[in-house]
């Protein structure tokens, strides 16, 4: 379907994918990978220049907030606002897709990562 002035995207394959952006602001879409598996995930990240929304689209989402590794359940339909400079974690059913909005110019030359141990048995 074409309709002027409509843009309709979608991302269907694994992980994270800057889906649409304009001007100073993007949209992604996350679906499961297995770095957003609650077993494998092995960092916390943190955004120095901006917010971070996120919302559940479907499945089951957890945030990890903070240094203490505090876990937020997501409810579908809620946004979830990181603030800047904030360490977290997105986790992930394999069901799950996650919707995020964060600056345009969000990178790794402006995050900062905490590589979390694991522990072995």
């Amino acid at each position: 379907m074409k309709i002027d002035g409509l843009e309709i995207l979608a991302h269907e394959g694994e992980g994270y994918d800057r889906t649409m952006h304009y001007g100073e602001w993007r949209v992604a879409l996350a679906n499961f990978a297995e770095h957003f598996d609650e077993q494998r995930y092995s960092y916390l990240e943190r955004h120095l220049l901006t917010d971070e929304v996120f919302v559940l689209l479907c499945g089951t989402a957890s945030l990890v907030i903070g240094t203490e590794k505090q876990r937020v359940p997501m409810e579908g339909g809620k946004l979830y606002n990181i603030k800047k400079g904030t360490w977290h974690a997105l986790l992930m059913s394999k069901d799950a897709k996650v919707l995020i909005v964060e600056n345009h110019n969000t990178a790794k030359e402006n995050t900062e990562y905490l590589p979390l141990e694991r522990k072995t048995v």
